[in-house]
């Protein structure tokens, strides 16, 4: 098995030899690692994309933009519009599929007018361990990988982040605000901002990592932290400022998920068999 440095050495040659890059970029830590791996190696020959919509909370987008301009490199928004994209709203369980199809159809476009040869993306090794049809989308616009390609997991790449300076590698983990809801439960602008409202007074409260999933059309709020801020979530005052505060959000119930924080929990419910994007 390689070695964390044999690693980052393959990843660096593997940078190298494609030349130049346009990194699909959400600010968070893999893609910040990936972005400032990316400076090192091709120096000028590398852009960042975002995607900017309803779904990518504002603080993301202006930590986003703060992260491109500190790293000194040359950074485009294109608007991710997925909720005009057939079906998205509606939520199946390959929304993810549908969202990033739309969204490196434009990061292509883009990186073809800057004479940029190839998209990168930062899904690492870790992301194949959960049903993330957002990599079918991926194979299929050729989007490269190359935290998978070495097989770089999310702890090692948090390390390495840690030693090159990146104020980012211990930033929670973060995913698109359509990750909140039930499959099948519709999405519209109205319910991401509610969602995103919510999230945004629990961090505000110093609740770090944090997630607010939607359910029963909207009536009951399910909030999700790391097992060790349970006992904040018990304090009386602050319990009931977050339940007033949910009820003007229009939640009528807050409940609290007693298995904490954890990625794709609107996973557990799908079929043990995969559910593949329709051919």
């Amino acid at each position: 098995m390689d070695t964390i440095e044999e690693k980052q050495t393959r990843l660096k040659e593997c940078l190298r030899g494609l030349g130049s890059v346009a990194v699909a970029f959400s600010g968070g830590v893999d893609s910040t690692f990936l972005l400032k791996t990316a400076r090192d190696v091709l120096r000028d020959k590398v852009i960042a994309v975002t995607g900017r919509s309803l779904s990518f909370p504002r603080r993301e987008l202006r930590a986003a933009c703060d992260v491109a301009a500190s790293l000194g490199i040359e950074h485009f928004l294109v608007d991710s519009e997925e909720l005009s994209v057939e079906g998205f709203a509606d939520n199946p369980p390959h929304r993810c599929y549908l969202c990033k199809n739309e969204l490196f159809s434009k990061i292509k476009k883009l990186a073809a007018e800057q004479g940029i040869a190839h998209v990168v993306d930062a899904s690492n090794a870790d992301d194949e361990g959960d049903f993330r049809p957002g990599l079918l989308a991926v194979r299929e616009h050729g989007i490269v990988s190359p935290l998978r390609l070495v097989r770089m997991g999310k702890e090692e790449i948090r390390l390495l982040a840690k030693k090159a300076g990146l104020a980012v590698w211990n930033k929670p983990s973060f995913a698109c605000l359509a990750s909140r809801f039930p499959y099948g439960e519709r999405i519209d602008p109205q319910r991401l901002r509610r969602i995103d409202e919510a999230e945004q007074f629990l961090m505000d409260l110093d609740f770090r990592q944090v997630r607010v999933r939607f359910h029963e059309h909207g009536a009951l709020a399910r909030i999700e932290v790391d097992a060790a801020e349970f006992g904040r979530l018990a304090d009386g005052d602050l319990r009931l400022r977050i339940n007033r505060r949910f009820r003007e959000l229009g939640f009528a119930y807050t409940s609290v998920d007693l298995l904490g924080y954890r990625t794709g929990s609107m996973n557990e419910t799908l079929s043990p068999e995969p559910l593949n994007p329709p051919a």
